[in-house]
């Protein structure tokens, strides 16, 4: 049985790194950096083999093109052992290809298309006619908010539908963090929501975290809300409590390689926690374990250790 079902963005990465991120290209150079090895990401690769590996079996409900990159993803999903039987070949629009900049710090920009791809035809049509699987599993994980052009307009309407099925629903956004109005809509449909301080700042206009979640609750968000907060941690507010919860960071088990996807592996070990019967504070540091192991490893997900390793990580004891 799947117990989570992550939806979106689906795409190849192409880490290339180090790169100086400070200095221009010029034209006729060449910079020599690490070998170039194609891997899955976005949420539902990031997310989906990071739950994989923290034990929840997990599912990818996705578009990809009918290309060497769509294979690629089907592949890597397949040797993780994540469900990929609802990842559709869009007939006309390609995979997306993201090479990935990264710095000798991990930190990194991205070369992304700006034309149309497979995921960003994902619309509220195409949840719909996989509405009987998403509801099926407890979880539903949606992303990335601000990067789904044919769903936003209707996405408030597909959230209450499927929430109101029993399906837990979270979301994660990405880039400038997408329209205030549109996500106020679907505040109130979301049982977990933390983006990163960035996204934030995008879609609230305001710097402060505490303010940003007093924004978030007034809208009407009724489950888990917080921010990730990077090097400094997260903050989580309860609404059972009201409560307002700092998450420190961990150190990473090692050296810093890449940051990308250490956002999508936090909320893979926050569902985790939450789905485990974890407190709030349980299931942040587990999301913190999670995060700092990312970084660790090129790309969104191969430096996530499995549930063992994890949970200690975390000082939790043995997995549940």
């Amino acid at each position: 049985m799947i117990n989570v079902i992550v939806c979106g963005s689906c795409v190849i990465d192409l880490p290339c790194l180090p790169v100086d991120l400070g200095a221009a290209l010029g034209t006729e150079r060449t910079v020599a950096i690490d070998p170039i090895a194609p891997s899955c990401g976005g949420i539902t690769c990031n997310v989906g083999i990071a739950l994989q590996r923290l034990g929840m079996n997990s599912g990818v409900l996705s578009m990809v093109g009918d290309d060497l990159w769509g294979s690629i993803v089907r592949q890597q999903l397949a040797t993780e052992g994540v469900a990929h039987d609802l990842l559709r070949t869009h007939p006309t629009a390609p995979t997306t290809a993201v090479a990935v900049l990264v710095d000798a710090a991990g930190g990194r920009s991205f070369l992304a298309p700006g034309e149309r791809t497979a995921t960003k035809s994902i619309d509220a049509g195409f949840l719909r006619e996989h509405h009987r699987e998403i509801v099926s599993a407890r979880w539903f994980v949606l992303g990335y908010f601000g990067r789904m052009p044919s769903l936003e307009p209707e996405l408030a309407g597909v959230l209450q539908e499927l929430r109101a099925a029993g399906v837990q629903i979270v979301m994660d956004a990405a880039g400038e963090g997408g329209d205030w109005d549109t996500l106020a809509e679907a505040l109130p449909h979301l049982d977990v929501f933390v983006p990163s301080l960035r996204e934030a700042r995008g879609h609230t206009g305001l710097d402060d975290p505490e303010r940003i979640l007093q924004r978030y609750r007034e809208a009407g968000a009724p489950g888990v809300i917080g921010v990730k907060l990077g090097a400094d941690g997260a903050l989580l507010g309860d609404a059972r409590s009201g409560e307002l919860l700092r998450v420190a960071a961990l150190v990473p088990p090692g050296e810093v390689i890449d940051s990308t996807g250490a956002g999508d592996a936090f909320i893979a070990g926050l569902i985790t926690g939450l789905d485990r019967g974890l407190s709030l504070a349980e299931a942040g540091r587990l999301a913190a374990a999670a995060g700092a192991c990312a970084v660790t490893g090129r790309g969104g997900f191969s430096g996530v250790r499995g549930a063992a390793g994890l949970w200690e990580m975390a000082g939790l004891g043995p997995p549940r």
